[in-house]
């Protein structure tokens, strides 16, 4: 069960950032293992718990270990990270509920890091026709929850803004997110229950994007389809008035 990280696994997360080695990492390995990996895939265990249900949700607790993603300088993450999400080929380009650990503290929310350009152009669409729910829904994330919207952003607005939702229109992706610095909450099960609440608020978020990405995957393939279809000769036609005799 889950009982909260405690100063050991923050101060191993500074650690981390300044002394990003192998040297530095094995003398300090089991402080990883018991006060950072167990926790966060106990936490993992219990986040995922009102999504286990539905069989195309998946969660994965990472690992510090660098893969082919890091720069090159880089051999261990700085932070540490959970993902539920619906199961993807490509995760990062459709939405996900997020938890990450850093020295600092934790951020956790919601995002779609680098959807397709298809997809943004799609939501802005959408936001153009029916904007009321969408923009309803962040006013109460933002109100209620203490949400805050980030995102990489284009140099120009795109066309189409109006009043209200002009931040939508700069946005190549976006994040929803809290960053909680507390060591009171972080060093207990209060960190969990404040993701739980706030997973459970940003999943009617989660669905409109995971509905969005579905209907552009669905136009992509028939642009797709359409572009490969060889076109059919045109069959040579009797004159009207053509006969045996």
């Amino acid at each position: 069960m889950f009982k909260g990280f405690d100063a050991d696994a923050l101060s191993f997360m500074q650690g981390i950032r300044k002394n990003n080695n192998k040297q530095w990492f094995e003398e300090n390995k089991k402080t990883y293992i018991d006060k950072v990996y167990h926790p966060m895939k106990e936490l993992c265990k219990e986040l995922f718990v009102p999504f286990a249900e539905d069989a195309t949700m998946m969660a994965k607790a990472g690992r510090i270990y660098r893969d082919e993603f890091f720069p090159p300088y880089l051999k261990y993450r700085e932070e540490m990270w959970i993902i539920i999400k619906h199961e993807a080929f490509h995760w990062n380009r459709t939405p996900s509920l997020f938890f990450e650990l850093s020295g600092d503290g934790a951020t956790f929310g919601l995002k779609i890091p680098k959807p397709e350009a298809g997809v943004m152009e799609l939501f802005r669409q959408k936001l153009i026709q029916s904007p009321d729910y969408f923009l309803s829904l962040v006013k109460i994330l933002e109100e209620d929850f203490g949400i805050t919207v980030g995102g990489d952003e284009y140099k120009r607005a795109k066309p189409g803004a109006f009043e209200g939702a002009e931040r939508f229109f700069k946005k190549k992706g976006l994040t929803f997110y809290v960053t909680v610095k507390s060591k009171r909450e972080l060093y207990s099960r209060k960190i969990l229950e404040h993701t739980a609440m706030v997973f459970d608020a940003l999943f009617p978020l989660n669905e409109f994007f995971h509905e969005l990405v579905g209907e552009y995957e669905v136009h992509k393939a028939k642009q797709l389809i359409e572009s490969t279809t060889e076109p059919q000769p045109e069959m040579p036609k009797a004159p009207a008035n053509d006969f045996m005799w």
